[in-house]
């Protein structure tokens, strides 16, 4: 993806650095964007332009911060030929805030890529669709709980379509099971012929050829369709359709096509990944948090009798765990990583889940509020995984957050995106971009 630029110069000071800068722009920044003729302050801005960019900051702006404010795009300085801002920027940028001016100020070429990837995909988003499979999600094996999701609901998906632009598609659960029995025994074994990834040895034969079932089953429904961004399925609720989970299904869809997925259908979790992993490159993921502070309530959805004995700040734990194990994860982001056999007991006995870990050390939880507004953040530690056998947390990780009192109260969902590392600043980026205020716990 690379973003379109439009140059601005100042009509009465331009000086022969707009020009050194903006070959520095092309270079730095080649693959991540492309530059339009420049323009000068107050002509119309190019339609196609995602932004408009600075080459140069001079005082003339103080006499300009109404032709500022009429920009309808985002206002990007890139002044230093580092690829930042410079120095003497602030205090510009601090009068032009004073004025109700917002601009985009990267302090290192890191934060300058993430920006430009972002506004390419703010611009991608308006074209880009997320397929769920599903029916009635409040029907099924725990419609007590899934009668509980804001995803579900129109409010939602609308919602996501006016602040991002990605369109929600939703098609049969019912009928892609259909199709998935339909597959030929030859034409799974032909597809698992061409797996290359680590099984563990109780994945039956059966549930091989199911998993490559449901696989070809959404490629056939995917055939001919170029703008699919995510896929997902009411896998779990609803998953008296199938004879299999989606799990590998989506491992190759990522591994294959890089399109990301959602667990259980949710297309919040899912915009939340889709904005962070195209943005940062970095790889990201969605479990289910049971933080230590919820004691019985969290242990008895798991299965176990007690979390593990933590010797620091217990109240700032929390189990990490998803479908029997750590979370779904793709083979390429993981530290360790096996298709397995399942653990819950309303799917199929010849479903599968994956069995995979990140790295111990910094990660980052994610998520985009209801109101589609916020953006919460918390940088945590990954401190080592738990077994608890014959249990639904066969392989769930530990993590120490900052504060969990807080957490308890001001989370917004059970379901949380993960990455790797500590990524605050970064996804500071994408919020400016995307207009989303950061809520850090």
């Amino acid at each position: 993806m690379v973003t379109i630029l439009a140059p601005v110069f100042f009509k009465r000071d331009r000086t022969e650095k707009f020009f050194r800068q903006l070959e520095m722009i092309k270079q730095e920044l080649h693959g991540h964007v492309v530059l339009l003729e420049p323009i000068g302050l107050g002509e119309p801005v190019p339609k196609e332009a995602d932004a408009v960019v600075f080459p140069e900051i001079l005082g003339e702006a103080y006499e300009c911060a109404d032709l500022f404010a009429s920009y309808e795009v985002p206002i990007l300085i890139l002044t230093s030929e580092f690829m930042t801002i410079s120095m003497w920027d602030w205090e510009i940028m601090n009068f032009l805030k004073s004025k109700g001016v917002r601009v985009l100020a990267p302090y290192n070429k890191d934060q300058s890529q993430v920006i430009c990837k972002s506004l390419a995909l703010k611009r991608k988003m308006k074209q880009t669709k997320f397929v769920i499979f599903q029916d009635n999600p409040g029907e099924g094996f725990q419609p007590d709980i899934f009668k509980c999701f804001y995803w579900w609901g129109t409010e939602c998906t609308n919602l996501l379509h006016q602040k991002f632009g990605v369109t929600v598609e939703r098609t049969s659960l019912e009928e892609l099971g259909k199709v998935e029995k339909s597959i030929s025994e030859k034409e799974a074994l032909t597809e698992i012929a061409t797996w290359d990834f680590p099984m563990h040895e109780s994945l039956s034969e059966q549930a091989k050829i199911g998993a490559a079932a449901y696989y070809l089953a959404v490629k056939k429904y995917m055939d001919g369709q170029g703008n699919i961004g995510g896929i997902g399925s009411n896998c779990l609720n609803e998953s008296r359709f199938s004879s299999s989970t989606p799990c590998i299904a989506w491992n190759l869809l990522y591994e294959r096509e890089r399109i990301l997925w959602a667990c259980e259908g949710d297309t919040l979790s899912l915009t939340t990944k889709y904005l962070l992993h195209n943005a940062l490159g970095t790889p990201v993921m969605m479990t289910n948090i049971y933080p230590v502070l919820m004691g019985m309530a969290a242990l008895k959805h798991e299965g176990i009798p007690s979390f593990p004995e933590l010797l620091d700040e217990p109240e700032n734990h929390i189990l990490l765990a998803h479908c029997g194990y750590f979370g779904l994860l793709p083979q390429s982001f993981a530290e360790s990583w096996e298709a397995t056999a399942p653990v819950l007991k309303i799917v199929d006995k010849h479903a599968h889940m994956l069995n995979g870990r990140y790295p111990v050390g910094p990660i980052t939880m994610v998520k985009i509020d209801a109101a589609m507004e916020h953006i919460m953040v918390i940088e945590g530690e990954l401190k080592g995984y738990v077994q608890y056998p014959g249990s639904d947390c066969r392989n769930g990780a530990i993590v120490k957050v900052p504060d969990g009192h807080r957490l308890m109260k001001d989370i917004y969902s059970h379901h949380q995106i993960l990455l790797t590392g500590h990524q605050l600043a970064r996804i500071a980026c994408i919020a400016e971009v995307f207009d989303l205020t950061i809520e850090r716990l």
